[in-house]
């Protein structure tokens, strides 16, 4: 019963996220680009973060005469958490504040991508910061929950 009971929580998360090996977190979106990229912003300002940037990559190629689908990526945080995690290995700084990307592929689906935080820590050698990391992947997994849900 019990391995029943993992195998359909598994299935359930593969259902609406896929980890992918590039070190990418990415869950498909039932909405547009735009609207993805709106309701995150929207959910991440009501819970205090601070919104540094938000960035049209198809908006600035079409400014160029150049053709993109169309690609945001918000830029976000909180020094209460991100600071830690630079106390405890400064170089993680040039991947901070964190970002989501917001694309639309080539078969139209629209997926909302961060860097797993687990990543980062391989990247950057990150030792003594596993609740930092832990807090960070949970924070960036309910955001992104809350965007996609219907």
């Amino acid at each position: 019963m019990k391995k029943l009971l993992s195998l359909g929580a598994v299935l359930l998360a593969a259902s609406f996220s896929v980890a992918a090996s590039d070190g990418l977190i990415k869950y498909q979106s039932n909405y547009s680009v735009k609207e993805t990229a709106d309701r995150f912003e929207s959910i991440a300002k009501s819970k205090g973060l601070t919104l540094f940037a938000r960035i049209d990559h198809q908006k600035n190629a079409s400014s160029v005469d150049l053709e993109l689908r169309p690609t945001e990526v918000i830029i976000f945080g909180n020094p209460k958490v991100g600071t830690p995690l630079m106390q405890c290995q400064q170089d993680v700084a040039i991947d901070l504040p964190q970002k989501v990307l917001v694309t639309e592929d080539s078969n139209k689906k629209v997926w909302l991508s961060y860097n797993d935080p687990n990543y980062l820590m391989e990247r950057h050698a990150i030792n003594g910061c596993d609740e930092v990391i832990k807090k960070i992947s949970g924070v960036l997994s309910k955001l992104s929950e809350a965007t996609i849900a219907k």
